[in-house]
């Protein structure tokens, strides 16, 4: 299976918070799967942790990396077939960096591992709480 972290999944595993449950944590160890975490992810890590909305033990572009690599992480960076997704996406939700989520899984068939319940307005794959 190929997975894609949304950034609170990504964060909750790599500080292993309870709040990821354990079918999710067990998909992303699972090294017969393959685990991404988008470049939208990395942006709106940056900007939360630059406007002191997300604090982190080291700087946000290390930690990322430290974390990434890791736990085999990779990168998934963001292409203009996938932008091109948004102009059939229904507006269920506004925030941009979850509907670019959305656009990535579904043009690179990705199952989007999340506790979002609003993913499930979508036709994305989802591994869900």
């Amino acid at each position: 299976m190929k997975l894609l972290l949304d950034t609170h999944a990504f964060l909750w595993y790599i500080s292993n918070d309870p709040r990821l449950p354990h079918h999710a944590c067990d998909a992303i160890r699972d090294k017969s799967n393959e685990v991404y975490l988008s470049v939208v992810s990395v942006w709106e890590i940056l900007v939360k942790y630059q406007i002191g909305k997300l604090p982190l033990p080291a700087p946000a572009d290390e930690f990322i990396e430290a974390s990434r690599d890791e736990h085999r992480i990779e990168d998934l960076p963001l292409d203009r077939q996938a932008m091109s997704q948004l102009l059939s996406l229904p507006m269920h939700h506004r925030d941009p960096f979850d509907r670019m989520l959305i656009c990535q899984a579904l043009k690179d068939d990705l199952t989007i591992v999340t506790t979002d319940e609003w993913f499930k307005g979508y036709a994305a794959k989802l591994l869900t709480a």
